[in-house]
């Protein structure tokens, strides 16, 4: 869907790209960074809007650097910054961004009212866009990128301004649009966590240059690690430390993982084979505790750069990824 070869962009004071080289495939694909790593610039860029100093890129097989306009055709864009006019209604901005995009009069109506449907703004749409929460606004941002059906979209830090509850329904959306559409996405975000529910595939950005590009079951393999999930009884009211105490009296090394992302009372050993298993629903069942979950967890992407900047900072090195390492 995506090439980039040494592509590089500089501005006097800063070079926001730098000899970048990716390749982004079909499916849901995140782009990651701190503020300043240069993900706009990307988009802008692959949109044919802002020259590259050096390299080259394509995308859907068209040149940037000549074919901007071909380019534009064919992909949606939902930009950062707030870009909505005031004073009309979600449909009749939809309804011109499909005009604009080539759709004759019936056929923009049409699409704008399914496309409204499918982010959530049904009811809404005839409303002038002014009295809209920031919510609804970028709902009509992804309307607008999707209404002439593109075979691939740019989304641009989408859940910027939203609450934990819309952050996870817009979430929904953008997974929604490849595997109900068959719409390739490439969205932005400089929140990793985000991008761990939503992604395939993740690149990471900082400075301009790639850090790393996965899929997301790279990032996320499974480990060693046992994650213990247990209730509570009326005999023992703290289960979880009742099991501590157990398991530790019998020489096995366990640890707290409520610090971990999305853990609650859950505790982590190391899996030592089928025994370890046997060992704990034994010691489980001889404390008259129900088992809510014992399985082997994966690594969050937060945690892989975590233990890479800790490497990092053990080495004598310059610690990087400052951002990306905080989506959770």
């Amino acid at each position: 869907m995506i090439v980039t070869e040494s592509l590089s962009k500089r501005f006097p004071r800063v070079t926001a790209l730098d000899r970048l080289s990716v390749d982004v495939g079909p499916g849901v694909t995140g782009l990651v960074g701190a503020n300043g790593a240069g993900k706009s610039t990307l988009i802008k860029i692959l949109l044919g809007l802002s020259p590259a100093t050096e390299g080259r890129a394509e995308v859907l097989g068209l040149d940037v650097a000549t074919k901007g306009a071909a380019i534009r055709e064919r992909v949606g864009y939902m930009p950062e910054h707030d870009c909505l006019p005031p004073d009309v209604s979600a449909t009749e901005f939809v309804v011109h961004m499909a005009r604009m995009s080539g759709l004759p009069p019936t056929a923009a109506r049409e699409r704008t009212a399914d496309t409204l449907r499918h982010v959530g703004l049904y009811e809404e749409r005839y409303r002038p866009i002014g009295g809209y929460s920031t919510g609804m606004k970028q709902r009509v941002k992804l309307a607008q990128a999707l209404v002439h059906d593109p075979q691939l979209v740019f989304l641009d830090e989408p859940t910027n301004g939203l609450d934990p509850v819309g952050r996870d329904e817009m979430l929904g959306l953008i997974r929604r649009i490849h595997t109900d559409f068959g719409i390739s996405v490439l969205v932005t975000s400089h929140l990793l966590g985000e991008l761990e529910r939503t992604c395939d595939h993740v690149v990471v950005v900082d400075g301009g240059k790639l850090l790393r590009s996965s899929s997301t079951t790279d990032f996320t393999q499974t480990t060693t690690t046992l994650a213990v999930e247990v209730t509570d009884t009326d005999e023992h009211p703290d289960g979880t430390r009742a099991v501590r105490e157990a398991l530790r009296a019998r020489g096995v090394t366990v640890e707290d993982g409520s610090g971990l992302p999305g853990a609650g009372h859950i505790l982590l050993l190391t899996a030592r084979g089928e025994d370890t298993y046997d060992l704990v629903r034994d010691v489980i069942a001889d404390l008259g505790l129900g088992l809510v979950r014992m399985e082997q967890r994966r690594h969050h992407i937060a945690e892989v750069f975590r233990n890479d900047e800790e490497d990092t900072a053990a080495n004598g090195g310059e610690q990087r990824k400052e951002a990306v390492g905080h989506g959770n």
